[in-house]
């Protein structure tokens, strides 16, 4: 994986480069999902079915996005979740790819593709927020299993 000197766990402020540096800084998976729009297959993915304790964050810039407490198991084949992890960390757009109209869900500091968020799923707030697992990094808490 290429160095991104852009990476960071800590700093949520608004990340704006070109997609040349996000080329240049992101490896050749994360560049397809984060920058152009890709999906990864269903039940590919390395978090699909993941169930370790722990925060999600985005591969391309570092954002906070979920905690495992929000996962649940969705059986679409891309790993589920039923809240963002704060207000700020995710934004919506409209997508009206494939002949569809759907909610795009891109990470709040970087702009990247994560995914999309549908009105299924479980209480308490009825949403599923179906995240592309390769934009998705895994920090267990303290001494919790990974569980990959």
């Amino acid at each position: 994986m290429p160095e991104n000197p852009y990476y960071s766990r800590t700093d949520t402020s608004a990340l704006r480069l070109d997609e040349a540096t996000w080329r240049e800084v992101l490896s050749e998976e994360v560049f397809y999902i984060a920058r152009q729009k890709g999906t990864e297959r269903a039940f590919t993915g390395k978090y699909w079915d993941h169930e370790g304790i722990g925060s999600y964050y985005c591969a391309a810039c570092g954002n906070a996005l979920f905690r495992s407490d929000s996962k649940f198991a969705s059986s679409c084949g891309w790993p589920s979740f039923y809240e963002a992890l704060r207000p700020n960390s995710v934004r919506y757009q409209e997508d009206r790819s494939h002949g569809m109209i759907r909610t795009e869900v891109l990470c709040g500091r970087c702009d990247g593709h994560l995914g999309h968020i549908f009105d299924d799923g479980p209480p308490p707030t009825g949403k599923r927020f179906c995240m592309n697992s390769i934009v998705l990094d895994f920090e267990p808490d303290g001494d919790a299993p990974m569980d990959e």
